[in-house]
């Protein structure tokens, strides 16, 4: 029998929401193995459908910059919220973000290792870390780009221009009126940043995490006692609205909460006046996935865990 750990228990927790006994019990039921005991909770009604791990624990700042066809996102991390302020700090970040959109870099390591101020912009890093005094990391970079059409952007919880909690890059692919377009991707942008999409189409979803999520609500309607056939259809419904939750262009459009994101884009085009495709997006949320550092209510998990 796989050992069941605190740390097993909190992850779970976390994930499903569930209490800590049940979360125990979840993973002793499955031999340890994390996914398979979120399934048996939500199976037992004892967890939310959707419920994300990795609540956000860094401090920092997200970056985006834009030129029109091209746009990039940074995210640099620090231990608190205070540094994340410091002029310092932020004025590292954009200059490494202007590098990013600059030289083209589409990853991380890539920024890291190209050339800021006559030197690698991982040393210039160093160079702050020793003089703040307090540990950072360039966590991520992401980048679009366009042939034909802009890349949008809007940033939340803005502390300053360009810079938040929250940064959201949009490309749009269309020949028609650029201002227009503008407008219609900072909208499409701030829907993101709000909604959290995990894809941008039914066929962009990891089939696996697809597979699990009909396989719950294949279990749950069966319970139901009612025929296969009807069973078939409460679980196409269910998929539908799980759909309707994780798509992009599924999705309700938050300006008016009810038309399809999907739909939104065929009516701009006519105000826009060529066709529009909403080719890719990136959303970076700050410290989203990094794990927090353990508190107070991690005595308790462990008490649990080991009882």
């Amino acid at each position: 029998m796989a050992e069941i750990t605190a740390a097993m228990v909190k992850e779970l927790r976390e994930k499903s929401g569930a209490g800590m006994l049940d979360c125990k019990k979840a993973l002793a039921e499955n031999g340890g193995d994390m996914d398979a005991a979120v399934d048996y909770l939500r199976k037992k009604g004892l967890a939310s459908a959707a419920k994300k791990s990795g609540r956000a624990a860094a401090e920092g700042l997200v970056s985006v910059e834009t030129d029109g066809k091209n746009g990039v996102i940074v995210e640099l991390n620090a231990e608190t919220d205070f540094v994340a302020r410091n002029e310092q700090f932020q004025k590292f970040l954009d200059e490494a973000t202007a590098l990013t959109l600059k030289d083209g870099i589409a990853d991380v390591e890539a920024l890291k290792a190209a050339t800021l101020n006559g030197k690698p912009v991982q040393d210039n890093l160093t160079d702050l870390i020793a003089s703040i005094g307090e540990n950072m990391s360039l966590r991520r970079v992401g980048r679009l780009g366009v042939s034909e059409g802009l890349v949008a952007s809007y940033v939340h919880n803005t502390l300053s221009p360009g810079r938040g909690k929250i940064g959201v890059l949009v490309a749009l692919e269309s020949s028609g009126d650029a201002g227009k377009l503008a407008d219609l991707g900072r909208q499409l942008a701030m829907h993101i940043a709000a909604a959290r999409p995990e894809a941008l189409d039914v066929d962009s979803l990891d089939q696996e995490v697809v597979a699990r999520e009909r396989a719950v609500h294949a279990d749950k309607a069966k319970q139901s006692g009612k025929p296969d056939e009807i069973v078939e259809k409460m679980v196409d419904g269910s998929m539908r609205k799980y759909y309707e939750q994780v798509v992009l262009l599924q999705q309700a459009f938050i300006i008016d909460g009810k038309t399809k994101v999907a739909d939104v884009l065929a009516a701009a085009e006519k105000d826009v006046g060529a066709p529009v495709k909403l080719a890719s997006y990136i959303r970076f949320e700050l410290g989203e996935g990094v794990e927090k550092k353990e508190d107070d209510f991690a005595a308790e998990v462990s008490k649990i865990a080991a009882g």
